[in-house]
């Protein structure tokens, strides 16, 4: 298993950030963050269309760029970096992830083009009222009919739920045997029957919606019996992906305040020549490190088919979440009294980091995972 980057690998990195850079500066967060859409439609379709992202991780025979789960990790940690307003974790992350572990082949070649151009936006629908992401947790309704299927229930915390014009829907089948009733549907939104619900959450820059679902048609993805089974497989990959983001929040928190502090004089010297501050920022930097190992173990596990993934990615997804949320918080504090104030950008961050930490599950959630993982084994 590698763990460095190619030559390749770096210039995509250096090309995305550049793009980043210039199409979405702190200025235009904070612009977009307050608007009800969430995002920029020109430069959503140059993201997907322009530089292919998000058909990044589809296969070139579904319209994709081909580009494997390490590509993907690089691009969504410059997205941490720069704090993203686009719906691309939901479009290009989850229900990508979705349809191409519980999608049959020909569902593949229907609905993975258009969202892997940007054309769709697509989104995935999984958790409920209790905020868990287990297929156990799963109560939306599925009653099958003469033309398919109706869906009655509700699901929250779907990102970009909003806006998404196909939903991929985690629903329970109704008088269903084997693999505990638990299956794929899709959603061609906006339809008769489901309504849409913004939420307001700490974090403004990743919109998050309810939806409730009132006999709404819906299609089934997949074979019988393998929604389960996909929907692991996507959770998985998902917490990598979010881990790859987060260690890209974490890092630029760090370099943010580790050059605060050669700027801040105190005492007629600057503040991180303290002692206090250097360790501060020392601890930071392993934390930061450790993460960004973490992170990236589990996505070259993905990306080569490793067994031992969702041990990997509950891994990554603990301490990822730790070391976000410890770099926002020490960011502030070495940030002094401006670090608390709505000018500073820090504070963007320090809400995404709350957000993704309960995101799919937190520390304490993965954690067990990965000892049910490990016990599992012996």
């Amino acid at each position: 298993m590698r763990f460095a980057f190619t030559d390749e690998q770096e210039q995509f990195r250096t090309s995305v950030r550049r793009f980043l850079r210039d199409r979405s500066p702190m200025t235009e967060v904070r612009r977009l963050m307050t608007t009800p859409k969430g995002y920029d439609p020109t430069v959503w379709q140059q993201l997907g269309q322009e530089l292919g992202l998000a058909g990044l991780q589809v296969p070139v025979q579904f319209g994709g760029q081909g580009f494997g789960f390490g590509e993907l990790g690089i691009a969504l940690e410059e997205m941490g970096r720069a704090l993203l307003c686009a719906p691309f974790f939901a479009s290009a992350v989850f229900a990508t992830e979705a349809l191409l572990n519980g999608a049959t082949e020909s569902e593949q070649h229907a609905l993975l083009p258009q969202i892997a151009s940007g054309e769709r936006i697509a989104t995935l629908a999984w958790a409920e009222h209790d905020g868990r992401w287990e297929t156990s947790s799963i109560t939306l309704s599925a009653t099958e009919t003469r033309d398919g299927f109706v869906l009655n229930g509700t699901k929250n915390f779907v990102i970009d739920g909003h806006i998404a014009d196909c939903i991929i829907v985690a629903g329970r089948i109704i008088n269903s045997f084997g693999d505990d009733g638990v299956a794929l549907f899709v959603v061609d939104a906006p339809c008769s029957g489901l309504e849409r619900r913004l939420l307001e959450t700490i974090d403004t820059t990743r919109k998050q919606a309810e939806l409730t679902f009132n006999q709404v048609p819906a299609r089934r993805l997949g074979h019988a019996g393998s929604g389960a089974a996909a929907l692991r497989r996507t959770a998985d990959h998902a917490a990598v992906a979010l881990s790859c983001e987060m260690v890209g929040g974490a890092r630029v928190l760090l370099e943010n305040a580790v050059e605060y502090a050669g700027l801040r004089m105190q005492f007629g010297r600057p503040v991180g020549s303290f002692q206090a501050i250097k360790h501060k920022c020392a601890d930071l930097l392993l934390d930061v490190e450790l993460a960004n190992a973490a992170a990236c173990c589990a996505a070259a596990a993905i990306a080569e088919a490793d067994p031992e993934v969702p041990a990997l990615a509950a891994l990554a997804k603990a301490c990822a979440s730790e070391a976000y949320l410890r770099a926002a918080t020490e960011a502030i504090q070495i940030h002094g009294g401006i670090g608390f104030t709505w000018d500073q950008d820090t504070h963007l961050w320090f809400k995404r980091a709350q957000s993704s930490a309960v995101m799919l599950g937190d520390a304490s959630y993965h954690r067990e995972k990965y000892l049910q993982y490990v016990e599992a084994a012996v």
